[in-house]
């Protein structure tokens, strides 16, 4: 089961990269890798000097990954508790809008995914005659973009029969879930142990499938070896294996750094998009919505992964409460360090946003400043999101104008689905939106087996009772 040797130096040069990034100097990290033996030890030998880099000189930036550090650096004036008085009828009201926002949000914006900006885009719906985007694109878009998603057969809106799989969806099941199990109180322990029982591997990307790869490694460690001799390897000694936990050791031995290195993508957005529950669940709480945030993505993710999953979780909850669509924003980077890449960058994103007359005006200045930060770099994807929310019209209006503008439009169009529904409510999701999804939802998950949209986003809805009860 050892990693390929070749596969480790592919990882190994993108977390060279990945340190670069972050500000550690990283000269001639990539020819040494390159000139090394081809054996595990001088691999472990290169990547143990990986985990302590020097940071330059001159970097600006203050990024903590610990939560207390992570507060201390975060603006001391952000509010501790409740900003408002809740509703917890209308918030249930608004999570069921804002987890059907997501779902359609998200939908939309699969065929997109592959990589393109908001002008590609525009100039394939202009040659089928669907710009502006509103509706479910259509199957001829493949016609006119040089590539296009797999799933384009479930889809376009020709073959749309239900809700495709999707891990976004997937993640904002998984929060309801740890929530519902755990309430404010779960660990990473339990991260792990639900992970493995509800999500399959080829479901997962980056971080995600990391962890998960590494957490099925970890519980081998719960099997006894004289289980082997005695039933020849066969299955787990466990009998029930929904009680089944692994408990391994965590301590910072040498091993765990290993492991903790080898996880290219941790600033990507594949915990951001696990923020939704979180948001959901703490209307008005935006301090207590980016804790459980970080809870969550610091399972997988560091530094602007962690920031972007606290601030979407954060805005989540403020979108419940707050009339202000800019204060949303505001009040959710009061929970970043504000040294920070990401604030430095999202804060930027606002204030364009700001002084921008349409959305495209705030989308071309936004593209212009941070275009280089792509699919899943979060920093323009957020201030996409923003755009978003201040130009939106009605839930349907405002995911067309997330995947209009590119990037990863199907995370990010179920994002902006969160925080449009919680935003506006019920009613301001027309039902041409879910009516081709016939009610029933297909999520990929092992042991999870509701197929009621209906049924689901009811049961969602209830997370603020929960969390608040």
């Amino acid at each position: 089961m050892l990693i390929k040797i070749e596969t480790l130096k592919e990882r190994l040069q993108a977390v060279i990269l990945n340190k670069g990034e972050q500000g550690h100097i990283i000269d001639g990290l990539e020819k040494e890798l390159d000139s090394i033996d081809n054996s595990y030890d001088s691999l472990v030998n290169f990547t143990k000097k990986l985990s302590d880099l020097p940071l330059k000189d001159n970097w600006p930036y203050v990024e903590p990954n610990n939560l207390d550090e992570i507060w201390s650096e975060s603006d001391p004036n952000r509010p501790l508790g409740l900003i408002s008085s809740i509703n917890l009828d209308d918030s249930i009201k608004r999570v069921k809008s804002a987890f059907l926002g997501s779902i359609c949000g998200c939908i939309l914006g699969k065929p997109f995914e592959a990589k393109f900006n908001g002008q590609e885009i525009k100039t394939a719906l202009q040659k089928i005659g669907e710009w502006p985007l509103n509706q479910y694109v259509s199957k001829n878009i493949k016609d006119f973009l040089p590539k296009i998603h797999s799933s384009l057969p479930e889809t376009a809106r020709e073959f749309i029969q239900y809700v495709a799989p999707d891990d976004d969806i997937n993640y904002t099941i998984m929060g309801m879930l740890i929530l519902e199990k755990f309430g404010t109180n779960f660990t990473h322990k339990n991260i792990k142990n639900l992970w493995l029982r509800h999500l399959p591997i080829s479901t997962t990307f980056g971080p995600e499938r990391t962890m998960l790869i590494k957490s099925g490694l970890e519980s081998f460690e719960k099997i006894p070896r004289d289980y082997f001799s005695s039933h020849g390897g066969l299955g787990d000694p466990l009998e029930n294996e929904y009680t089944q936990t692994f408990e391994v050791d965590e301590s910072e031995n040498f091993m765990n750094i290993i492991n903790d290195i080898l996880n290219p993508g941790d600033e990507l957005c594949g915990a951001t998009i696990r923020a939704d529950a979180y948001g959901y669940a703490n209307p008005g709480n935006p301090a207590l919505a980016a804790k459980l945030g970080w809870k969550d993505a610091s399972f997988t993710h560091k530094k602007t992964g962690l920031y972007g999953t606290m601030f979407v979780a954060a805005a989540i909850a403020c979108a419940q409460v707050l009339d202000d669509r800019m204060k949303i924003f505001e009040t959710a980077f009061q929970f970043v360090p504000q040294k920070s890449r990401f604030y430095e960058r999202g804060t930027a994103s606002l204030k364009l946003i700001k002084e921008s007359a349409t959305w495209e005006e705030g989308y071309n200045r936004i593209n212009d400043k941070f275009g280089q930060y792509g699919h899943c770099k979060i920093y323009q994807e957020i201030g996409m999101l923003i755009n978003t929310l201040k130009f939106a019209e009605n839930i349907g209006h405002g995911i067309c104008i997330q995947v209009s503008q590119g990037a990863d439009t199907d995370s990010f169009g179920a994002t902006a689905g969160s925080i449009l529904g919680a935003y506006f409510g019920p009613g301001y999701l027309e039902k041409r939106w879910l009516d081709p999804f016939n009610d029933d939802i297909h999520s990929g998950m092992a042991w999870f087996f509701e197929r009621s949209i209906e049924k689901l986003a009811t049961r969602m809805s209830q997370l603020p009772r929960k969390i608040n009860q």
